[in-house]
C-alpha cells in the first residue's frame, strides 16, 4: 500500500464518464486524500474497482458526498458500502459508513438495509456489526464536513430541469483548495464558490446528434455544460487548474474537440480528465497517470 504524507493534498478521478457502460470511462467519482482523510465524492459505476487499482482498501474511505441522486453517480454506492464491510483486506470496514448528500440521502440510507436484510444477516455472524451500519446527513449550503484542517462546503448547483437537487462541492486543506462541480449547467453560483481555486474539476457536453435522438440530446444539454460556457467559468475564476470530467460526447465529437472547443472563452490551463489521472495539489497543480504492473488493458 502506498505512504502518504499527512500533508498530502491529492484528487484522483476513479471515474471520467457518464451513464454509457464503457470501459475506459467508468461512472462518476473523484477520491480527495487531505489530511489523512480519504473522502470519495459521488460512485459511480467501477468506483471500488479504481480504488482497489490504487491499492486503498474500501474500508479507508472516511465518507461518502454525493453531489445528487442520478443513478450514474449512486450505482457504487452500495457496492462501497457492502463489499467495504467484508473482512477482506481490500474491506476491513468496522465503523459506520458515513455519507452526506441532498434531499433523499436519509431514505437511501434508511432503505438499501432493507433491500440488502437477508446479505446483512448471513455476514452478520463473521464481520463487525458496526461496519454495516450507515449514518446519512442531508446537505444545505455551507460547511459540511471539518476534520482538523480539511474543510468541505457545499453549494447548490442547477442541473437544468431535472427536478432534484444537485450540489458542488468545495474542498479547502492548508491554504489550497479544489472544486468538483457535479452536473450542472453554466452556474453563477459555482462562480462564486470557485474563486481562487487551484483545481477546478468540470463537467462537460458536446456535440449533437441527428435524428430520432436529437430531441433527447437537446434536452441533455439543456442539463449540463457545453465547452464554450465552461470557458467562462474557468476564465471568471482563474484556477491554477482546470480539468473537465463526466464526458458526454454525441454525435462525431471526441475528447480531443473539448480544448479547441473552449478555446474561444479562456486560454488558461486546461485538461481533459480521464481514469486514475491523479494532481497533487501544492504550490502549483502537478498531474500525474497512476500506473500498475497488475493493470491490465480494458481492451484485453
Amino acid at each position: 500500500m502506498e505512504e502518504t504524507s499527512s500533508d498530502l493534498f491529492r484528487v484522483t478521478l476513479l471515474g471520467t464518464g457518464a451513464p454509457p457502460p464503457v470501459l475506459d470511462r467508468f461512472g462518476p467519482s473523484a477520491l480527495v486524500e487531505a489530511g489523512g482523510e480519504k473522502l470519495l465524492f459521488d460512485a459511480g459505476r467501477g468506483a471500488l474497482q479504481r480504488l482497489h487499482q490504487l491499492d486503498i482498501p474500501f474500508g479507508d474511505i472516511t465518507g461518502l458526498f454525493l453531489t445528487h441522486h442520478h443513478s450514474d453517480h449512486v450505482v457504487g454506492f452500495a457496492d462501497l458500502w457492502l463489499t467495504g464491510w467484508i473482512g477482506r483486506p481490500w474491506g476491513k470496514r468496522t465503523v459506520p459508513l458515513k455519507v452526506w448528500g441532498p434531499d433523499g440521502t436519509n431514505q437511501m440510507a434508511e432503505h438499501l438495509p432493507l433491500a440488502f436484510a437477508t446479505d446483512i444477516r448471513v455476514r452478520s455472524h463473521s464481520y463487525n456489526a458496526e461496519g454495516v451500519k450507515l449514518e446519512s446527513s442531508e446537505i444545505e449550503e455551507g460547511v459540511v464536513f471539518e476534520s482538523g484542517d480539511v474543510r468541505v462546503s457545499a453549494f447548490k448547483v442547477d442541473h437544468g430541469g431535472e427536478q432534484l437537487d444537485a450540489y458542488g462541492y468545495r474542498i479547502d486543506y492548508n491554504g489550497r483548495s479544489a472544486v468538483l462541480s457535479g452536473d450542472t449547467t453554466f452556474n453563477e453560483n459555482l462562480i462564486a464558490h470557485s474563486q481562487e481555486v487551484d483545481l477546478l474539476v468540470h463537467e462537460v457536453t458536446y456535440g449533437m446528434g441527428q435524428g430520432v435522438e436529437r430531441a433527447n440530446l437537446e434536452r441533455i444539454r439543456r442539463n449540463h455544460t457545453i465547452p464554450e460556457d465552461a470557458g467562462k467559468v474557468f476564465a471568471r475564476t482563474s484556477p491554477k487548474l482546470a480539468v473537465y470530467t463526466h464526458l458526454l460526447l454525441f454525435g462525431d465529437a471526441t475528447a480531443a474537440d473539448l480544448v479547441p472547443a473552449t478555446r474561444g472563452a479562456y486560454d488558461g490551463p486546461l485538461l481533459v480528465g480521464e481514469d486514475l489521472m491523479r494532481f497533487e495539489i501544492e504550490e502549483e497543480v502537478q498531474c500525474s497517470r497512476f500506473t500498475s504492473s497488475a493493470d491490465t488493458s480494458a481492451t484485453r
